[in-house]
């Protein structure tokens, strides 16, 4: 096996690697893919990130044979400057990862490379719950549930797929319309965004590092545009040509203009759009906790339902990794 350890920039072709990775993954095992790392996810986070952040990434390449068979996307310790002027300092350091299930081993590679990197700091990790192989392997390593991330109100996501059949047809209220980012100039694209998440960091150079990402196409990036012209609300959507599916990432709308269809109207409309270009059926991922009743009801209300949801776990600066199951040790600790 070769691996590649580098604390250089994530590439587009590194990126591009990734994703075709979790469209094989997505083609047979659906439910093993975790939200930080689906098609859509992957482009999203390194688009709005990698001028700007790029330099607290770091990431590492599995291979078998010629094809990559795991990734590992760390993010150690670093400040953001939010638009809001709120600096917000991020002490732990997270993992998006993906393992191929035929080439298990690896998963042992991937979080012995991960506590080197960040050892001495909080570490997390977003494995699918549906993973048990996985999930045996990180629990060998002293990881455990993170009880804030998987409690009621934790910031878990769940992730929902529907086929893109009998798609009713959207209805805004008077006076709003539909537009596109192909449509609009970059200012107004990220206005549509910030209106949806107000502390976001987003910033038209960010959105320039999205248009960058593989499989973004601003015919499908949508926004809704109000009466006095104003966007208040967009989603991106993300079209992959091999498994004909479009995942939403992200979908926001002004808090000042809830409740009153936009959502669900831009929702409707981009699933029309998608199987217009060729998709068969469409995913999109929430915060799942039952203290975030809100986007449930939403995505819900148009016929998503639950394909997975990822299991946040931790480890702390302290925790020593435990015995092996099964082994001597760990059969006298339980007697």
């Amino acid at each position: 096996m070769v691996s590649t350890a580098g604390h250089e920039p994530i590439t587009v072709a590194d990126l591009r690697l990734m994703q075709d990775l979790a469209q094989r993954v997505a083609a047979t095992w659906p439910e093993l893919v975790n939200a930080d790392a689906s098609y859509g996810e992957l482009a999203w986070n390194w688009g709005r990130g990698h001028a700007a952040e790029g330099d607290c990434w770091r990431r590492r390449l599995w291979w078998r044979g010629g094809r990559l068979v795991g990734w590992g996307w760390a993010r150690i310790p670093y400040q953001v400057l939010r638009r809001d002027g709120v600096v917000r300092g991020v002490t732990e350091a997270s993992l998006a990862h993906q393992v191929h299930p035929e080439h298990g081993e690896v998963v042992d590679e991937v979080i012995d490379w991960y506590e080197g990197l960040a050892a001495g700091v909080e570490r997390t990790a977003l494995p699918s719950a549906a993973d048990t192989f996985g999930l045996e392997r990180w629990t060998a390593h002293g990881f455990r549930s993170d009880p804030a991330a998987a409690g009621d109100h934790g910031g878990w996501t769940q992730l929902n797929q529907r086929e893109l059949t009998d798609i009713e047809a959207p209805v805004l209220p008077d006076g709003f319309r539909f537009r596109s980012a192909d449509e609009v100039g970059p200012e107004d694209v990220v206005r549509a965004h910030v209106a949806g998440w107000p502390a976001t960091t987003y910033t038209v150079a960010r959105y320039e590092g999205v248009r960058q990402a593989p499989g973004y196409r601003g015919d499908l990036h949508v926004l809704v545009q109000a009466p006095d012209g104003a966007m208040v609300a967009s989603a991106v959507l993300w079209l992959d040509d091999v498994n004909r599916s479009v995942e939403f990432e992200p979908v926001g709308t002004h808090p000042g203009h809830r409740r009153r269809g936009l959502g669900r109207a831009m929702l409707l409309h981009g699933m029309r759009l998608a199987r217009a270009a060729g998709a068969r059926h469409a995913t999109v991922a929430y915060l799942g906790a039952p203290g975030h009743p809100a986007a449930r009801g939403l995505y819900y209300g148009v016929g998503f339902r639950k394909l997975s949801r990822d299991a946040p776990l931790i480890k702390s600066p302290c925790t020593a990794a435990g015995p092996e199951p099964g082994t001597e040790a760990g059969a006298g600790a339980g007697a």
